[in-house]
């Protein structure tokens, strides 16, 4: 490899995702230009929308709506409640929903299909269908089965309710009812008639159900005074059997009083039995040693007794010291210390004996106590049962007695409300009138309407279309769809007849064209500053995006200021030679490769540059082959040292890898997309495939661009009208 090939430019070892691509498409600005880009299109899918909306509401049948206006004034009454049925209403959603499926009911509108005789009248009567068919139908005989009253009124009266509309006015007692007909007089008459059907059918179901309270009542009323006289009969019984005068005095007898006191006294009995029993106990538990407890010792003579036992037990201590054995006095001081002793013991086993005596006395008032509590408790319980039996008894005549007042004050209520029918269940308050003008269809309204969702529809579509479109579009496009640098836009030529796009560099140098070409060629020596040499490789997706007349573009525009060399490396599909109109039998370079030819036999030239052009000669069994040939290096290394810019024409990369064997020779590659038309995929897979194979690319051209619908539709390039370089490209080319 030379040194211009290895003084390449950075290399894009990676593209960004699909995915942050698509992201970056997602604006609303991208949209709006897909509609403006289609606008005459969507307009007239608009326009053939509503003129047929137009064609459809004119064929329509004007529909005619009337509405009477009803106030809900009371609600239902309930059997036995006579203020629920004359009092205030219970003015509730609920209820006035309730009135509003009653108005719509088939009860109602079977009333109206009578009260205007509505089976025989044309616009509802099945029968009167005057169509061909079965006016044929009928004259040969088949017409079918014949229709009954019964199905006929089910039909009519199924078509009114279709037809019927009952709309509550919220946060108001007011109901509307209203009635569409082709029939704009029958409308106002159907929509009065449904209101008087409404009121006459609850006035008859207050009466009916008035009749029906009555009698319930009355036949209620015979048992509950069965029973009423049965629960009486049966307290009285009771008093009778018992002996009961009043159950006051009969309830407790002073034994409630009495008990209290007895179960005082048991709980004192109770403790001094506790207190007794506790210290018989510890004298119990003493085995001999009684003066040592401190129950005996609490005892005022036991303690006194201690007292002179001690006083004779010093005297005798002290005669021991000073009087023998057998003095009269230290005698007589024993004596009185027996006879102490004795005292004491004998007032200890008194004491004993008194505890005893006390804790069996405690013992036995407290059972006796415990006895009387027992005989109270059962006295009362025995007047609890009389006295709850007697309330049961009471209670039930009571509840039987309200029971029977009640049923009897609804019964005369009742009959008395019989004979009046003023509460009403609604009045009207607007009737229905006779419509102006018909309320469908709204024909404006629905072409407009049709008009709108034609937009819509069709700015649908065109994001749609524009959205399934997976060409590029715009350098912006290019750049985030391909995620490669644009060196270049080349403007599509509108070239006149004869005119070759090859020769347009020397043609038309101070074209939009030609200022494109410049543009590349300056990024591409900026690219690659530092290399004296430079081998470019001119490539693309597939055939026909240009590529090869950029090349020699390019190149002519390489080679006002240096010596640059063209060379037509498609050797499968040559085309320099014929664009620029060379000899196409001359040597090229399979033969300048394989030695057959020198290069100077090989070169050629066009007029008006000092570009030199090296063709692609005859073409080889296999042209991988020969650029994989270390004689293919060679002379490119040779190539690159004769000449400042050697640029190669190469295949495409999607159909054939001649262009990635290429781009690992050269300095750098230089991508041809053709705008609105390489699906970006392909061009992306292409671009991976050459960084994959370490190739340097210096970005993408965007080829055959109209920049005037870009700039309309994409937004781009609006410096090429605003500027005037429109007026000067038009005059240039």
């Amino acid at each position: 490899m030379t040194d211009a090939q290895a003084l390449q430019p950075n290399k894009h070892h990676a593209l960004p995702s699909l995915k942050e691509q698509e992201e970056g498409e997602l604006d609303l600005l991208i949209y709006w230009r897909s509609i403006l880009k289609r606008k005459f299109q969507i307009l007239q899918l608009a326009g053939a929308i509503a003129l047929l909306a137009t064609v459809i509401v004119f064929m329509k049948t004007p529909i005619y709506i009337s509405t009477v206006t009803l106030l809900i004034e009371q609600n239902k009454a309930k059997v036995v409640s006579i203020e629920d049925v004359y009092g205030g209403v219970g003015q509730t959603k609920e209820h006035f929903q309730t009135q509003s499926e009653i108005i719509k009911s088939r009860a109602v509108a079977g009333m109206v299909v009578d009260k205007l005789k509505l089976t025989t009248h044309p616009d509802f009567d099945p029968r009167a269908n005057k169509s061909f068919l079965v006016s044929t139908l009928a004259a040969i005989g088949i017409a079918g089965e014949a229709v009954t009253e019964a199905e006929v009124k089910k039909a009519v009266t199924e078509e009114l309710m279709e037809n019927m509309t009952v709309e509550p006015v919220r946060l108001s007692q007011l109901v509307k009812v209203s009635y569409a007909s082709p029939d704009k007089e029958l409308a106002a008459k159907i929509a009065n008639t449904i209101a008087d059907a409404y009121i006459d059918s609850d006035m008859d179901a207050r009466y009916q159900m008035t009749q029906k309270a009555s009698a319930w009542l009355n036949q209620r009323l015979v048992g509950l005074k069965s029973e009423l006289e049965k629960s009486e009969r049966s307290l009285q019984e009771y008093r009778e059997r018992e002996h009961i005068v009043d159950a006051k005095d009969m309830a407790y007898g002073g034994a409630s009083s009495m008990l209290e006191g007895l179960m005082a006294s048991l709980v004192t009995a109770r403790m001094n039995r506790a207190t007794a029993e506790s210290a018989y106990n510890q004298v119990k538990s003493a085995k001999g040693n009684m003066e040592q407890q401190p129950v005996v010792l609490r005892n005022p003579l036991v303690a006194k007794m201690k007292e002179v036992v001690g006083d004779s037990e010093r005297k005798v201590s002290e005669f021991t010291n000073r009087y023998g054995p057998d003095h009269v006095k230290m005698i007589q001081a024993q004596a009185e210390l027996k006879q102490a002793k004795e005292n004491l013991r004998r007032q200890i086993q008194d004491v004993v004996i008194g505890m005893e005596r006390e804790y069996e006395a405690a013992r036995a008032n407290e059972n006796a106590l415990a006895g009387a509590v027992a005989e109270a408790k059962g006295t009362i319980q025995g007047s609890n049962r009389k006295d709850f039996e007697l309330t049961a008894l009471e209670r039930d005549v009571t509840t039987n007695r309200q029971i029977y007042d009640m049923f009897m004050g609804r019964f005369k209520e009742t009959s008395a409300a019989g004979d009046m029918q003023n509460g009403v269940v609604a009045r009207v308050v607007d009737p229905a009138t006779i419509a102006d003008r018909p309320a469908k269809p709204k024909k404006m309204q629905i072409i407009f309407i049709a008009f709108v969702l034609g937009l819509f529809l069709g700015a649908l579509v065109a994001v749609l279309l524009e959205r399934l479109d997976n060409t590029v579009k715009s350098a912006e496009d290019a750049e985030v769809k391909l995620g490669m640098p644009v060196l270049t836009t080349v403007p599509l030529l509108d070239i006149e007849h004869g005119q070759n796009p090859a020769h347009h560099y020397i043609d038309e140098p101070k074209s939009v064209f030609s200022e494109a070409v410049r543009t590349a060629r300056t990024g591409i020596l900026l690219s690659a500053i530092d290399c004296p040499n430079k081998i470019l490789i001119v490539t693309s997706s597939v055939p026909g995006e240009g590529k090869s007349t950029f090349a020699i573009n390019l190149a002519i525009s390489h080679a006002q200021t240096k010596k640059v060399l063209l060379i037509d490396a498609d050797m499968r599909r040559p085309t320099v030679a014929k664009t620029l109109g060379l000899d196409a039998g001359k040597p090229g370079l399979s033969m300048l490769v394989s030695g057959s030819a020198t290069l100077d036999s090989c070169l050629q030239s066009i007029e008006g540059s000092s570009l030199s052009i090296v063709t692609a000669g005859a073409i080889p069994p296999n042209p991988l082959e020969l650029l994989l040939s270390q004689k293919f290096k060679e002379t490119l290394d040779a190539l690159s040292e004769q000449f400042d810019v050697v640029i190669i024409d190469s295949p495409p990369v999607q159909l054939v890898s001649d262009a990635v064997v290429l781009s690992t020779m050269a300095t750098g590659v230089v991508f041809v997309v053709k705008a609105e038309s390489t699906p970006y995929q392909i061009a992306r897979r292409c671009i991976r495939t050459l960084v994959a194979a370490d190739a340097s690319l210096f970005g993408v051209t965007l080829n055959q661009l109209d920049y005037k619908k870009a700039d309309r539709y994409y937004g781009a390039y609006t410096g090429y009208a605003s500027n005037g370089y429109d007026g000067y490209y038009t005059k240039s080319t």
